[in-house]
């Protein structure tokens, strides 16, 4: 009987060591599918960007100190949310999808419906006020659209093709793009039309659809050069402002003094920097306040004269890596779910990575799209960082063949 006992008493412990070397095993794993390369890329773009706004708001009257604590306590909420991020399946919010594309569209409409005061935060009606919070419900909007329009897709992916699907698609995608549209914001629809059609492009549109679209691009581009130049031909600066940004892209010294200034002023500091830069904080440009939202929209000039060549490189180079490891994070996903959301994410933080230093190097018209990571501003820092915790959290959920292709 005593025999008995003790070999059960053993038989149970070696099934709890057995247990126990199991869970290690599972956590082992799961802790080398966490990509720390996009981890650390992050933390050191955002390092990057607290020095960077530090240099380009100390000659403001305030100082540098308020837009620093700002940025700083929505980069620590921004890590916080990307932690919990990282342990939810992402495949939970593909069961909710539509709730979260209802509420995402409610937030659009609540934006024309109560926007803030437009004395303070100009015509655009973009913002919105709950308390004391001030936010732009179109940054959060791209979570909303991005995961609904995922799974819509991925719901649709075999008939994708058809055209009365894709008609579908294609309307369920594009609703809050015209609702972003009536804000008006121009700048962020753009933003929504590129991550959509790179989800869409990514899914497996058939080719003949490419190339449709691909001609009726050109065919609008030919039709806007033409109207272009008649338009030029009466021009009148300050009647209309989104006339006045495509007309300064071409012409800046149309209008050196006004709709022309920010380009011209932006382009004088980069090139100032040459290859080394003036020196972090001592930015002609920069330090006299000749830049005009030089902490948000131009920061990369920023860059450009205080650390030159290289210092834009170095940004350059994290991005780069930052955009190679969403791309394996969305090749190597379990499912097209996953894949999708890593690929528009990738595609949203591509487009304001090439469109603001475009335009700040008078490449790309002025649209008021900041750059992820280093420009200042709570809300998109808050978004910046909500974007990594979902593409590490898909990453986190790859196949067993993906383990030992990590690097």
């Amino acid at each position: 009987m005593y025999q008995c006992e003790s070999s059960r008493f053993r038989l149970a412990l070696m099934i709890s060591l057995i247990k126990n070397e199991v869970n290690m095993f599972k956590k082992a794993s799961k802790l080398k599918r966490f990509d720390f390369i996009l981890f650390l890329t992050t933390i050191m773009l955002c390092v990057f960007g607290f020095i960077i706004i530090n240099s380009a708001t100390m000659s403001k009257l305030s100082g540098s100190e308020p837009y620093l604590k700002t940025q700083i306590t929505a980069f620590a909420l921004g890590l916080g949310v990307l932690f919990v991020l990282i342990m939810i399946d992402y495949d939970i919010y593909g069961h909710f999808y539509l709730p979260i594309y209802g509420i995402t569209i409610a937030f659009l409409i609540y934006v024309l419906i109560n926007p803030v005061s437009a004395s303070e935060w100009g015509d655009v009606r973009s913002w919105v006020a709950i308390g004391p919070i001030v936010f732009q419900p179109s940054e959060l909007a791209k979570f909303g659209v991005i995961i609904s329009v995922s799974k819509y897709i991925d719901i649709n992916k075999d008939d994708l093709n058809n055209p009365a699907v894709l008609v579908k698609v294609l309307v369920f995608a594009f609703i809050p793009v015209a609702l972003i549209l009536l804000q008006p914001d121009l700048g962020t629809a753009l933003v929504f039309i590129f991550f959509i059609a790179v989800m869409i492009f990514i899914a497996g549109i058939d080719q003949k659809y490419i190339i449709t679209v691909l001609l009726i691009g050109l065919i609008l581009l030919i039709i806007g050069l033409v109207s272009f130049y008649y338009i030029m031909q009466d021009y009148v600066p300050n009647e209309d402002y989104r006339l006045d940004r495509i007309v300064s892209f071409f012409y800046p010294e149309i209008d050196p003094e006004d709709t022309g200034y920010q380009v011209i002023q932006s382009k004088t500091a980069i090139g100032s920097g040459m290859i080394y830069g003036r020196g972090l904080f001592k930015g002609v440009q920069n330090q006299l306040g000749y830049l005009p939202t030089k902490e948000t929209d131009f920061i990369f000039a920023v860059i450009g004269e205080e650390l030159g060549l290289l210092g834009g490189l170095f940004l350059l180079s994290l991005y780069a890596l930052l955009l190679y490891r969403l791309v394996k994070i969305a090749k190597n996903s379990s499912n097209l779910f996953g894949s999708l959301i890593a690929s528009g994410i990738a595609a949203m933080l591509f487009f304001h990575i090439f469109e603001n230093i475009g335009m700040t190097m008078g490449l790309m018209p002025v649209t008021g799209i900041p750059l992820p990571f280093i420009s200042s501003g709570g809300t998109f820092m808050l978004v910046n960082m909500v974007s990594i915790g979902l593409c590490l959290s898909v990453g986190m959920k790859r196949g067993k063949r993906d383990l030992n292709d990590f690097l």
